[in-house]
Parts: C-alpha cells; structure tokens; sequence
C-alpha cells in the first residue's frame, strides 16, 4: 500500500513579487504529482501539501530556497490515501487573514515555546492559555485550562482580545497555540502591537506537540482538527476518529454521526435546518459521485474539505 507524506509548511518572510513565484510552484508541485493549497503573500507562504516522499522533499527544498524561507517550518505526518483531490497555489493579501494592518511577525512576536517546555509554561497559574483557532476546531480538543475566544473566524479575534484585554492584561505572561503554529504567531505580532509584553507561542502548534509529547506527559484533551481528508489526529498524529460535515464542514464525533438529522455527505444535526430540499439533492448527487469517483479509484475534483479553512 502506498503511503503518502503530508507536509504542513508556512514561513514568515517578505516576497516583493509573490505572482513571480507562484507558476514555478505551481508547475513543480503537479510535475511531481503533489496535491494540496499553497498560499503566496507579501508576507510569505502558507500551505498543506501530499504526495510521494521524494516529491515532498522536492517541493519543500524549492520553498527554503525562496527568499527568506531557508528556516521554513514543516511539519511532517502521514496518510494512507491520498487527504487532497487538486494542487492550488493561490495569490493572498495574508497567508493567514488577520486583517488588522501593519503586524508583522518579522518585526515583532512572541516568544517560541519548545514543545517540551509547553507544559511547564501552561501549568503556570500566571500563565493565560489562549486557544487561537476557531469554534470548531476547540470543540474536539484542546488544552487544559485554554479559553476558548469561540470565533468562527481567525479575523475575528482582534476584536475579541480588545474586548477582553482588561481582563486579560491583568496577568503578566499569555501563551497561544493552534495547529501548525502560523496564527498564534501572527496573533503573538498582535499582542505585542497591543501593548503585552510576555507573549508565548507554541512552536510548531499542536501537531508538533502532539508528535513530541508522550500521551502519558501530554496535557492535550481530545483531538486536533486538520485541514484535509483526515479530519482529526491524535497524539502521534494517528489519525482520529472524527469525520466531516459535508454540507456544512462541521468535525463530527460518534455520536453527530448517530443523530436522526445526520445524512453522509449531506448534512447533519448542525446545519439540516438550513438545507431546503434542492440543495439536499444537489448534495445527494455530489455524494454519488464521490462514491462513484472512490469505487473507480479516482478523486472527484468536486469536493474541497480545506476550503476557507486556515492552519
């Protein structure tokens, strides 16, 4: 059986020209058959990629040699299918949309937190823990003690730290974290520009952790949303058991799947009210498709599970 690696990449750096890089990208990635999303700013390069080992290297080794980029973070795990059905390289104004103007984390960030210091630092009652990703992701898991700001965007929490910040602030040190390590990064720019000194940031994010971590040590509860195929991993990154909302891209456990309003590849208990009957049908007929496409050993193009989705 042939084993996919999957590489979660992003670097901070300055491209003057990103549509100058994106066609080489882009035509090495499908040359080389990796699928996935790159992202290209200003700002630098964000992405999720698979493919064969040696194309990964390949693809990875063309990145670092991108202005800027010879310390790109990547994080490594695996697949036993194929987590993506297209490669993207796409132009951003941000690889990861915080949407507040000049926070550059080239300028200013947070501090980088080992994976084997985490601990220490989040069992620390000075220590504010702050989860930086989205609603649905810190619905499956996530770390003792974090607040969870419930955002449903990575835009949104500027203006949730600013209505907290009072409270906040009254602690001397804040320590953030979310999947790959890109938006708790760009979030540490934040703060900083806010006026917080001690900011903390988990290198590496979760899959770092999670990878590093000993389960028995971990302080991780549940499991860590991904943004392909796969849904959900565990501690060292096994694969989870969560499946995914087709209609509305919701994490689903166990139990959503065993609700009345669940229907595979259609919707469950979360968005059925909000699906009239045509859209349900449209649904029903992308689903055969994909069953069809997975039967015949082929990727139905029609489905995208990293939409709109940030590491």
């Amino acid at each position: 059986m042939t084993e996919f690696t999957v590489a979660a990449l992003y670097r901070f750096a300055r491209f003057d020209d990103p549509e100058a890089l994106r066609l080489p990208l882009l035509e090495l990635c499908t040359a080389r058959g990796t699928k996935g999303t790159i992202l290209l700013a200003c700002e630098g390069v964000n992405g999720t990629i698979a493919g064969d080992k040696g194309s990964i290297a390949a693809v990875v080794e063309h990145i670092r040699n991108l202005p800027g980029c010879a310390d790109l973070d990547v994080k490594y795990s695996h697949a036993e299918t194929m987590p993506f059905y297209r490669m993207k390289v796409r132009i951003k104004k941000e690889i990861v949309t915080l949407g507040v103007a000049g926070i550059d984390p080239n300028e200013q960030a947070g501090t980088y937190v080992r994976p084997e210091d985490w601990n220490a630092l989040i069992s620390d009652p000075d220590t504010i823990v702050i989860d930086t990703r989205n609603d649905y992701e810190v619905e499956i898991g996530s770390f003792k003690r974090a607040i969870n700001p419930a955002t449903a965007n990575f835009s949104d929490f500027p203006a949730w730290f600013r209505a907290q910040k009072a409270t906040l602030a009254t602690s001397p040190k804040i320590a953030m974290f979310c999947t790959g390590g890109i938006r708790c990064e760009k979030s540490t720019a934040f703060l900083k520009a806010e006026g917080i000194d001690q900011v903390y940031h988990l290198q590496g994010g979760i899959l770092r952790y999670l990878e590093t971590i000993p389960r028995e040590e971990s302080l991780w509860d549940g499991e860590c949303f991904v943004f392909d195929q796969r849904v959900s991993v565990g501690h060292g990154l096994e694969i989870g058991s969560h499946v995914l909302c087709h209609g509305c891209r919701k994490p689903l456990n166990e139990a959503d799947v065993g609700l009345p309003d669940y229907v595979e590849g259609i919707c469950c208990a979360s968005c059925h009210e909000a699906r009239d009957d045509n859209r349900r049908q449209r649904y029903a007929e992308r689903h055969k498709q994909v069953k069809l496409a997975e039967a015949r050993g082929t990727s139905h193009i029609g489905v995208d599970s990293s939409k709109n989705r940030t590491r």
